[in-house]
């Protein structure tokens, strides 16, 4: 019994002991409730983590198959257009081939009826022909080329339809050039004998390599004018080479290929003449651009100088009139004249200003002038052209600079209310007489000074002429070339005059003397 007790007292203290636990972890549990939250927070948002990282692994997995897809296809695509390329390619390829091939043939085929109906006499005739063009080729490579080939630019033109732009001649130029390579790599542009098709291929290459070195270096020098020099350079390169070809089984340049780089050197000429021609009418705008300028500034200053003119006048008139009224007679008559000139003059100077507005608001109004330069350009050749300036003998002035060697003299200076259309009036009366005959904006004209005279007269147009030209400084100067040819102690006296002289004070010795 004893023994009962005492294990339950050792019973009730172990519970009490297991009742205090439990009071210290609930009231453990109860501080840390409230942070129950904050952990289910934290929970989630790791899986809402992990759950957006698979889903981005997913999608970039998505991406890069779609990626992958799409460059295939463009890949494909690619490969299906550079295919249908190359085959739209090789198609004008074999084109043009099979029109250089047929063209050889109907040469050939000619050639081979022409011998078989000639025979003998046909043979010689064409071997005849050949030397002579090799001969013909020999003298001006060792001559050089003279005027004999020169053809004028406009004559090439005229052959041409008339509607090519200079970006079409640019066109059609690259077109050929590139067709030309295409002859070279299919075996067209040269002809050889030799069975075997290796040293067949190394003749044809050897003397077509020697006849492009030589066109090429030709058409480097290609301009507006010398179509005919190059042309004829062309065509003996082709005599020589082919000539020395000979030796290789009568290598040869075919004459399709021949003919191809002629019509090259043909395209290339135009673009030059076309490039040429903006570039002439640019010049044109710029200097007309420059004259109406000058013509401005010289009637703003003509105005200026018109009013000043007039308020001093009458300020000198209003002078003159208040001691007119307080002269004695004897005075008034002398002051009076005095008067009188006073008006005159701003009666003159009234009628320049409004004659400087005037031509200031008339863009049109100006003067067509007749000049000539014996000195310089011979007997019979005149200039006719238009300047709007207030004083027109400015612009024959400089025409007469450093330019040329002698001044130009004025024949008429013709004043109209439409100058421009006056002047292409002239120009289309004597075309035929113009001096340049390449470039239409040249105004120089070879004709009797009397033809102008009369065809102005039928026009109505009265003005003053000077139909003899003074040429004062040019006969002066063939006078003392004769004088100097019989004294060489004048001609010793001018040497040194001349290396003595000043050019600023000749000019002014000059100017003082006209």
């Amino acid at each position: 019994m004893q023994r009962l007790r005492a294990e339950l007292s050792n019973l009730q203290i172990d519970k009490n002991s297991t009742d205090q636990k439990n009071l210290l972890l609930k009231n453990q549990n109860d501080a840390l409730s409230k942070y129950q939250d904050i952990l289910n927070v934290q929970t989630e948002c790791e899986y809402l983590l992990k759950k957006a990282e698979k889903d981005s692994i997913r999608l970039k997995e998505r991406a890069q198959l779609e990626l992958d897809s799409a460059q295939q296809q463009a890949k494909e695509t690619r490969r299906l257009t550079k295919e249908l390329a190359e085959k739209k390619t090789r198609e004008v390829e074999l084109l043009y081939e099979n029109a250089v091939r047929e063209s050889k043939r109907i040469i050939d085929t000619a050639e081979y009826k022409a011998e078989a109906i000639g025979g003998d006499a046909y043979r010689s005739l064409r071997e005849f022909g050949e030397i002579a063009d090799r001969i013909k080729a020999m003298k001006n490579v060792i001559k050089g080329y003279g005027n004999e080939y020169i053809i004028p630019a406009y004559t090439l033109l005229d052959e041409l339809a008339e509607d090519f732009s200079h970006k079409e001649a640019g066109e059609n130029l690259k077109k050929l050039r590139q067709n030309n390579k295409l002859m070279i790599v299919s075996r067209q542009a040269g002809i050889c004998e030799y069975v075997d098709e290796y040293r067949r291929n190394i003749a044809i290459d050897f003397v077509v390599d020697a006849y492009n070195g030589k066109v090429e270096t030709i058409l480097a020098s290609v301009k507006k004018d010398n179509y005919g020099i190059l042309k004829q350079k062309i065509d003996d390169a082709f005599q020589l080479v082919n000539f020395n070809g000979e030796a290789f089984r009568k290598a040869r340049i075919s004459t399709v290929y021949h003919e191809a780089r002629l019509e090259e050197l043909k395209w290339a000429v135009v673009a030059q003449e076309l490039k040429w021609q903006e570039q002439e009418e640019q010049r044109q705008i710029r200097e007309q651009i420059r004259e109406e300028e000058k013509a401005r500034k010289e009637f703003e200053k003509a105005i200026k100088d018109a009013e000043k003119e007039e308020q001093t006048l009458k300020r000198l008139i209003e002078k003159a009139e208040s001691q007119v009224a307080k002269a004695n007679e004897e005075q008034k008559m002398f002051l009076q004249q005095q008067l009188d000139e006073l008006q005159n003059r701003l009666e003159h100077a009234e009628e320049k200003n409004q004659r400087a507005i005037s031509m200031a608001q008339q863009t049109r109004r100006g003067n067509v002038y007749i000049i000539s330069n014996i000195g310089s350009f011979g007997e019979d050749v005149y200039k006719i052209g238009m300047t709007r300036r207030l004083e027109p003998l400015d612009r024959v002035r400089e025409l007469g600079d450093a330019s040329v060697p002698f001044e130009f003299d004025v024949h008429a200076m013709i004043y109209s209310d439409d100058a421009p259309a006056l002047e292409r009036q002239l120009h289309k009366k004597f075309l035929r007489s113009q001096l340049n005959k390449i470039n239409p904006r040249k105004e120089f004209f070879r004709l009797g000074i009397n033809d102008i005279k009369n065809y102005t007269d039928r026009m109505g147009i009265n003005c003053k002429w000077t139909l003899a030209a003074e040429a004062k400084q040019y006969r002066e100067t063939v006078k003392l070339e004769e004088e100097m040819k019989v004294n060489k102690q004048l001609e010793a006296e001018w040497e040194q005059y001349q290396e003595q002289a000043d050019p600023l004070v000749m000019e002014e010795v000059l100017t003082e003397e006209e």
